[in-house]
Formats: C-alpha cells, sequence, structure tokens
C-alpha cells in the first residue's frame, strides 16, 4: 500500500496534506525517513511512525453499538443524527457503516463495519442469519400468535414472511416477547405483530447471528468487537 493512502484512510489529512507531512521529515518506516509519497509499505510487517509515534493501521474495522432511539442507521444525514454521528474520529476515519438497519425509533444492537463482504454476507437473504428481538407488545400474546408465526404471517403488502420463533416471557394486558427472525424486511417486526391485531410499543435487537449484545453498553456507546467475535461471525457467515 502507498504510503500517502495509508496516512490518509487513518485521518492524518488529505493527500496533499500528507505530502507535505512527508517533506517535513515527519514519516519514518523502519526508522527510515520516507519522502516520497508513492513509496509502497507494508503495515502489517513494517513500524510506522509519524512525529516519533507509532501508526496503529487496520484494514477492516468492527464494531458493536448499543444503538439509541431517535438516531438513524445511516452512514449521513443532512437533517437528523446517525448512528456514524456517535462515533470517535479515529473509528470515524475507517468509513464504517451500519450492518442492515434499525428503525429510528428501534433500540439495541448494530453491527458497523467497512468491511463489506462481510457486510453483504451478514444481510444476504440465502444465509438466513437469525436477528432476535425483545419486544413488549400492547395486548395480551397467545400461542395462536406462536403458532401463526411459526407459518409465517401475512403482512400489510402482501408479502409472506419466513417463519418466526416467538416466546411469551409475559403475557398481561401488556406483554413481552422475544422474537428470532431470520429476515430484514421495512419495519417487520412491527408489521408481523400488526399482522395479528397488535402493536408494538417498544423494540429492541438483542442479538444477530451468533452475537448478543453486550449489556455493558450504555445506549449510545459501543466497543470493538474482540478477535473470537470476528471469527464467530466469518464462521457464521460461512455456513
Amino acid at each position: 500500500m502507498r504510503v500517502d493512502k495509508l496516512l490518509s484512510n487513518i485521518g492524518y489529512g488529505s493527500r496533499k496534506e500528507i505530502k507535505g507531512l512527508l517533506k517535513s521529515g515527519a514519516v519514518k518506516v523502519d526508522g527510515e525517513l520516507i519522502k516520497e509519497a508513492k513509496t509502497h509499505i507494508d503495515p502489517n510487517k513494517q513500524e510506522i511512525t509519524v512525529h516519533g509515534e507509532p501508526v496503529s493501521y487496520k484494514e477492516f474495522i468492527y464494531l458493536m453499538m448499543n444503538k439509541p432511539p431517535g438516531v438513524l442507521s445511516a452512514t449521513e444525514d443532512f437533517r437528523q443524527e446517525t448512528v456514524v454521528d456517535l462515533l470517535e474520529i479515529e473509528d470515524a476515519v475507517y468509513n464504517p457503516f451500519p450492518v442492515g438497519r434499525l428503525d429510528k425509533d428501534t433500540e439495541g444492537l448494530l453491527l458497523l463495519t467497512n468491511d463489506g463482504q462481510l457486510s453483504h454476507q451478514l444481510l444476504s437473504p440465502k444465509k438466513h442469519v437469525p436477528k432476535t428481538y425483545f419486544a413488549i407488545i400492547n395486548a395480551p400474546v397467545t400461542q395462536e400468535d406462536i403458532d401463526a408465526f411459526k407459518q409465517g404471517v401475512t403482512l400489510d403488502d402482501g408479502y409472506e414472511t419466513k417463519p418466526g420463533e416467538l416466546n411469551i416471557l409475559k403475557a398481561d394486558t401488556e406483554s413481552e416477547i422475544e422474537l428470532t427472525i431470520t429476515e430484514g424486511k421495512f419495519h417487520q417486526v412491527k408489521r408481523m405483530f400488526e399482522a395479528v391485531g397488535k402493536k408494538v410499543i417498544y423494540l429492541k435487537r438483542i442479538s444477530m447471528g451468533p452475537l448478543p449484545l453486550d449489556e455493558s453498553l450504555e445506549l449510545g456507546e459501543y466497543r470493538e468487537l474482540t478477535e473470537e467475535e470476528v471469527d464467530l461471525l466469518k464462521q457464521h457467515r460461512n455456513k
């Protein structure tokens, strides 16, 4: 990789600014001064320093966020706050994007990455990646609803959903449930309950594929996935 591209990718400025940085003698590779922007380096095998400080480079970034309500699952919006706006600059410079989406008013697990291949595989309908949600419903949820979801329900546009696994945690005038689905249609969980005459009044995604939400993350907080978690995602992708 060219040294100017690497430094640009991790936030050291535009290509023009990095040329100035190189000419000033601020950049060294394995202790040798580098002044040519087109110099090729291997960040996995060579040590790069800027002003004597080691540069940490990674090709991909994998983040888990506990998405708060009121924030869009998007990379940018001119009027509303997005999940990318919640990232620190040292993470935002890698240009991560949400893997799929959560509705604006939905909370919970959202993955962000710049690994397009992994994202595509996790979202592919052919992979049937399960997503589990916790929800509060405005009415008693019954065995009939469990049976209906197990068969698949017909949404308002005529689409027949794939089977969903519905578990009742608390059945009352307001019910608490967990629902696992393998699709990601627009407002799907809400529309599935509307199909059986009920309404979702609170929704939170608690897992995606093999990854549960890290419950230590407050709303709006995020962290990098561990190597083990990334490996789990990649293994799940290859199933």
